[in-house]
């Protein structure tokens, strides 16, 4: 068995990966003041409800986003499975190419969403993550990390309006049928929803024509899905892409 660990700025997702599926998947807030006790005893009930043994466990990686998280968990992994856990970064993964100025700044969720598109696909690609922030990583049909775009994610979005203005509320991300909203609520929802679907179109096709005009799309993230009028945008819609490409890792760097 293998288990994938993202740690990312929402939740920190835990899957495992069991004769070619993803058995279980759990997810946990990142809460940095939670603590390893935390973090471990949920493990320790996910395992114990599964009827999972942390023995049969032969390969750990783990992603992370979130500095302040990364050595909680990384304890709590060490503590449950040993000293043996990958820690994804720009080197990892020797066939990928990190083209962009500074490598060790790209987030190493997109190294794994990068080598999950670049082994099921052979050309140009751009992976858009909807997710805390919403990112467009760009990946080349030789398998080169081109660039990345990022943004505030829909949640963000809402949230910093919310958060930043005296009358306005926070709405639920439902994509509303008109743009001309008649209430607050359908005024927000077609601002944000509305304007990141055309958002979303146009940094594709800004992407595409850098590319001349070759270059499919995925989406990931747990919000991948809420913007339904976005689906034909993508040849797939996975969010389960990041832990998708950690598996790729973890069992590229235990053959080797």
């Amino acid at each position: 068995m293998l288990l994938a660990v993202d740690v990312g700025n929402t939740d920190t997702v835990f899957g495992l990966y069991d004769s070619g599926t993803w058995s279980h998947i759990w997810r946990m807030r990142s809460l940095v003041q939670e603590g390893e006790a935390h973090y471990e005893s949920r493990l320790r009930l996910h395992f114990l409800e599964a009827a999972l043994w942390f023995g049969d466990v032969e390969t750990v990686v783990l992603c992370s986003v979130v500095p302040a998280m990364t050595p909680i968990i990384q304890k709590v992994l060490q503590s449950l499975f040993g000293e043996d856990t990958i820690m994804v970064g720009p080197e990892i993964y020797p066939d990928l190419n990190i083209a962009i100025d500074h490598p060790h700044e790209i987030g190493a969720d997109l190294i794994a969403n990068a080598v999950a598109v670049m082994s099921r696909y052979k050309q140009n690609c751009v992976v858009v993550d909807f997710g805390t922030a919403l990112t467009f990583t760009t990946v080349s049909k030789q398998g080169e990390i081109l660039g990345v775009a990022i943004l505030p994610g829909l949640v963000t979005a809402v949230k910093a309006l919310f958060a930043n203005t005296a009358q306005l509320p926070e709405v639920p991300l439902i994509l509303p049928a008109s743009a001309i909203g008649k209430n607050t609520t359908e005024a927000i929802q077609a601002g944000i929803l509305l304007g990141y679907e055309g958002l979303v179109k146009s940094l594709i096709l800004r992407i595409r024509t850098e590319l001349g005009g070759d270059c499919i799309a995925v989406a990931t993230g747990g919000l991948s899905s809420i913007i339904e009028t976005l689906k034909d945008e993508f040849v797939e819609i996975d969010r389960r892409l990041t832990l998708d490409g950690l598996r790729i890792i973890g069992e590229k760097v235990r053959e080797a």
